[in-house]
C-alpha cells in the first residue's frame, strides 16, 4: 500500500479531493459539510476548501448557504466515461438481475479501494421490500468473501504490494483452495466480518484493472443458509462468471495468479 506520509510523489491534496467525491453514496440526498467531514475524517475547515475547490471545477454543485453538496455534472461525466470504459458491467446487467430475482439475494459487483472492497454495481431482488447495500458501500477486504475472491486471484507481485501479513496470506489461500475445488468462495463464520449477511463469491479478471474484480450474491443467513451457497448460489454464480468469460474471450482470473 502506499504510505502517503513518505512518499515524496503522493499528492495528498488531491486525495483529499478524491476522498471527498468518493464520500457521497447513491442514496444521498446531498451531503453537508459535517456530514462529508464525519464520512473522510477530515477537518471541517479543510472540507470546507476542497469543496469550494470542487464546486469550482463543476465536480460538486451547490444551490446555496443551507443547501446540501451534491456531485455536479462533471462528476456525473467522469463517471458515464468510467462506465462506457468498463463494458462487462453493462454486458453482465440482465444476467445479474436474473440471477438476483432468482435466487433472493443482492447481487454485486466489488472492486478493490486501497485495502478495501468497495461495491461498484448491484442488483437487487424484484421482491425485496428494503434497501440494501448500495453502490460506494465498502468491505474489509480479508473478511469478506468479495475480498476472499480478489486475494485469491491477485497474482504474487500484486499480493506482495499489499504488504499481506498471516492472516491475510491464509485468507488467500483458503480462497484460493475453494476456487479450486469448488469453483466459488464463501467466508468461515468465525472470519466474516458480519454475521447478519452470508455471501458466495467468484472473481473475473477485468482487463481494464488489470487484476480481478468479485461477482458476489448475498443474504441474510436465514435467506441464504451454507447449503444454498453450496448447492444453488454459488455453482449458479459461477456459471455466470464462466459465460461471461466465454463472451469476452477471456481466461479465468485464477490462471492468471501464476
Amino acid at each position: 500500500m502506499t504510505d502517503a506520509g513518505t512518499d515524496r510523489k503522493f499528492a495528498n491534496t488531491l486525495a483529499r479531493g478524491l476522498g471527498v467525491l468518493r464520500a457521497f453514496r447513491a442514496s444521498d440526498n446531498g451531503l453537508t459539510h459535517a456530514q462529508i467531514a464525519e464520512r473522510t475524517g477530515l477537518p471541517k475547515p479543510t472540507i470546507s476548501r476542497l469543496t469550494y475547490t470542487l464546486c469550482e471545477l463543476g465536480y460538486l454543485s451547490h444551490g446555496g448557504r443551507n443547501d446540501r453538496f451534491r456531485l455536479g455534472p462533471a462528476a456525473i461525466v467522469l463517471g458515464s466515461v468510467a462506465s462506457v470504459a468498463v463494458s462487462f458491467v453493462d454486458m453482465v446487467s440482465d444476467d445479474m438481475q436474473r440471477l438476483a430475482d432468482e435466487t433472493g439475494t443482492l447481487a454485486l459487483i466489488a472492486v478493490r479501494d486501497a485495502d478495501r472492497m468497495m461495491l461498484v454495481r448491484t442488483w437487487r431482488p424484484a421482491t425485496a421490500s428494503t434497501i440494501w447495500l448500495e453502490p460506494g458501500h465498502r468491505i474489509p477486504m480479508s473478511s469478506s468473501s468479495s475480498g476472499m475472491a480478489f486475494l485469491a486471484a491477485l497474482d504474487h507481485e500484486r499480493f506482495q504490494a499489499l504488504e499481506p501479513d498471516a492472516q491475510m496470506t491464509e485468507v488467500r489461500q483458503d480462497g484460493y483452495e475453494q476456487l479450486v475445488g469448488k469453483g466459488f468462495i464463501i467466508a468461515s463464520e468465525a472470519a466474516r466480518y458480519a454475521r447478519t449477511i452470508n455471501a458466495v463469491s467468484v472473481p473475473h479478471y477485468a482487463a481494464e484493472f488489470g487484476e480481478a474484480v468479485a461477482f458476489t450474491c448475498g443474504a441474510t443467513p436465514q435467506d441464504l443458509p451454507r447449503e444454498r451457497m453450496v448447492n444453488e448460489v454459488g455453482p449458479a454464480l459461477h456459471a455466470l462468471v464462466q459465460a461471461l468469460e466465454s463472451r469476452t474471450g477471456r481466461v479465468s482470473a485464477l490462471s492468471r495468479r501464476g
